[in-house]
């Protein structure tokens, strides 16, 4: 075989293999995500969601300590931890960001505008300026929308079936979220139309949440609505003590806290939030931009009662809702 023979023959073997050397390249690639969120890892409802993300994960082929290197990152309830979180993670060249509510996400914006971005839960994507559209994202973030902003007057209604005469509604919001702004809108737009005064609270520390509920009760609220802001999931199990220290009928936008000894709660099941944030993860891995996958926001939604607590106010609920109910806590 001359020179000539023997380059083509190299060549036509180097083609040959080389979808077989880019595949195995591939495989021998391992992800680095890097993971941040304002709760605590510690957390047993916490360490349930973050099952569901790996095993999403692991679902789509990606096992940890395998092809794929997590690296968490929690605020332990503290949100302003997370700028210098998410700047580490950009430090360490993570090849994308799962960001859980949006205090998080607004951190990772802030640092960067290349890294691809997951929501893995939030409110109001749109109003919090972390997407253009949800049809349209644009930019580096896409992910998923609890839409927890939208939910304010569907919670008004709830209470108001359980406590039909209800005149003066305390709503609990926190500052540190986005989402709280749509949320305190929507309640007060609602609660206008019903004739219930609405009576703010803001809260971001343990203390100021015990602060908030004596305020509530010394302007003689009826009753009490609370935002789904992972920091009052994080101190579900004061809130739900408090609202029934001061005998308050409490409606929440997470049913943790109903499974702490709230009453009612309407939202969709946060556990199916972190695994389909594995999808999005998969994708953009595969070469999809985040700016061109559209915000996928919940359809179904799981109303979630505790008897036990409603005993205790003395209140009885309505069959109605007993019958649409997902669980019920006795």
């Amino acid at each position: 075989m001359n020179r000539r023979d023997t380059m083509l023959a190299l060549v036509a073997l180097a083609a040959a293999a080389g979808p077989h050397a880019s595949l195995a390249q591939q495989q021998g690639k391992v992800w680095r995500v890097g993971f941040l969120s304002p709760q605590t890892r510690s957390d047993p409802l916490i360490s349930q969601y973050n099952d569901a993300f790996l095993k999403g994960m692991h679902d789509l082929g990606y096992v940890e300590g395998r092809n794929l290197l997590v690296e968490w990152r929690f605020a332990d309830g503290k949100p302003e931890r997370l700028p210098g979180m998410a700047a580490e993670l950009v430090q360490l060249k993570v090849d994308i960001i799962v960001a859980v509510s949006s205090p998080a996400i607004g951190a990772a914006q802030k640092a960067t505008t290349t890294i691809p971005i997951v929501m893995a839960t939030t409110g109001d994507p749109v109003g919090s300026g972390f997407v253009k559209s949800l049809a349209r994202p644009g930019g580096n973030i896409t992910g998923l929308s609890n839409m927890g902003g939208d939910l304010g007057p569907k919670l008004l209604d709830l209470l108001r079936s359980v406590v039909p005469k209800l005149s003066r509604v305390a709503v609990l919001v926190t500052p540190t979220s986005t989402t709280y702004r749509a949320i305190s809108e929507s309640v007060q737009a609602s609660a206008q139309k019903a004739g219930v005064k609405t009576l703010m609270a803001e809260a971001s520390t343990p203390q100021e949440i015990e602060n908030a509920f004596s305020t509530m009760a010394r302007d003689n609220a009826e009753a009490v609505l609370v935002g789904a802001a992972p920091f009052f999931t994080l101190q579900k199990q004061q809130i739900a003590e408090l609202a029934l220290k001061y005998r308050l009928p409490s409606v929440f936008g997470n049913r943790a806290i109903v499974e702490a000894g709230g009453l009612m709660s309407y939202a969709q099941h946060f556990v199916e939030n972190y695994a389909r944030s594995a999808a999005y993860v998969d994708k953009i891995l595969k070469g999809a931009k985040p700016g061109d996958l559209p915000v996928e926001q919940p359809t179904q939604f799981e109303l979630v009662v505790n008897l036990k607590t409603a005993k205790a106010l003395g209140l009885t609920i309505p069959p109605p809702i007993l019958l649409r109910a997902d669980a019920v806590i006795e």
